[in-house]
């Protein structure tokens, strides 16, 4: 069965044993710290909002597109006049939400593990998701000497980022689908799940001590640009072929001060987001360059381009997908019901959209009241 196929249901708190649940869409690892971004934004021009600054983070990679290219292009500080965008730039879904919980941050870019997570830890007191950024980009790639067919997986070493990770609770999710059985805190059954940062996942594949690996990119496409073969792209298994991996999140207390600002950097998404898709190539480039400002060096070719052509920006949250992937990780074990209820205020957003003459997207019954 695909995991489209899965149902939904309502209601879903973490085990308090468990770790954080990390969204690993990084090239650059987990690191436990935030930095003060190098891609500085432009400076503020203008009459500042009820707020003189806005603090933004996000993660140095291409699933967090609509950050690199809004900052870098400055598309959200014209949105915002006269307040200031402060970036910074996390390399794990922890770290980030740790600092929108202490207000380091206001507002962040950030995967659907990690919100969930920051949401249900803190009995719903925390954030909002306020918005979608991003669809897609994760995909299951093998050594095709050793894998050339999906029942072949069975028996073989596959890496995943992070005990409990988006990624790692796909995998688990499809495995069961397979009728397969793992162990999901070991990763010790018919496959060996291999939790495995990003940043080593290529040496490990070079090194044979991994088969294959179900990543985001763009670790997949390095780990192609290395010889590994796509055996399946996960938004195969979606409706539509798509799922959620980046998200906009809030700290409830900055909505509730500063509405304008916060719908002042959701007009910024809406027409980054409009503005990559409208100019791919220039999109691209403009990541790729932010990038290279953030860690010391450039995406190749033959990585940047397959995995840009693998990610779909977009302002929907996908929040049926959220649901599903949540009930994904408790059926493998590694959360309980938590109450989901709230998560989403799209209210901001749709307001946005509705100025722009663009379709309003649904909360799937988990808005807040």
């Amino acid at each position: 069965m695909p995991v489209s196929r899965t149902t939904a249901r309502r209601g879903l708190t973490l085990v308090a044993a468990l770790p954080l649940l990390a969204v690993a869409v990084t090239s650059c690892g987990y690191g436990a710290e935030a930095d003060k971004s190098d891609n500085a934004a432009p400076a503020a021009e203008g009459k500042a909002l009820s707020a003189d600054t806005v603090k933004i983070g996000y993660f140095p990679n291409l699933t967090h597109a609509t950050a690199l290219v809004g900052i870098q292009e400055g598309l959200f500080q014209k949105e915002l006049g006269g307040t200031k965008v402060a970036p910074s730039t996390f390399n794990a879904g922890p770290s980030e939400i740790e600092a929108l919980n202490a207000g380091s941050i206001d507002i962040g870019f950030i995967g659907p593990s990690p919100a969930i997570n920051g949401y249900t830890q803190t009995g719903g007191e925390s954030l909002r998701i306020i918005g979608g950024s991003a669809s897609g980009g994760v995909k299951l790639v093998v050594n095709p000497a050793k894998i050339k067919t999906l029942d072949d997986v069975k028996g073989k070493k596959i890496a995943t980022p992070q005990l409990g990770n988006t990624q790692d609770v796909a995998f688990l999710n499809w495995i069961s689908e397979k009728g397969w059985k793992v162990d999901a805190q070991s990763g010790k059954g018919d496959v060996s799940v291999v939790r495995t940062d990003n940043k080593i996942t290529p040496d490990a594949y070079a090194s044979g001590s991994i088969d294959g690996a179900w990543v985001p990119e763009p670790t997949a496409s390095k780990l192609v640009a290395e010889g590994a073969k796509v055996l399946l792209d996960e938004s195969d298994l979606w409706p539509d072929k798509k799922f959620v991996i980046t998200n906009i999140i809030v700290s409830q207390k900055f909505l509730g001060e500063h509405p304008d600002v916060v719908e002042a950097v959701l007009r910024g998404s809406v027409k980054t987001n409009e503005w990559i898709n409208a100019n791919q190539d220039k999109a691209k480039a403009s990541a790729n360059e932010a990038l290279k400002k953030l860690s010391g060096k450039a995406l190749p070719p033959e990585v940047l381009d397959p995995a840009w052509q693998s990610i779909q920006i977009t302002n929907d949250p996908l929040a049926a997908t959220l649901q599903a992937e949540a009930d994904h990780a408790v059926k493998a074990g590694l959360l309980k019901k938590p109450d989901l209820k709230g998560i989403y205020d799209l209210g901001p957003l749709n307001k946005v959209l509705k100025a722009a003459g663009q379709p309003e997207v649904a909360d799937a019954g988990l808005g807040a009241e």
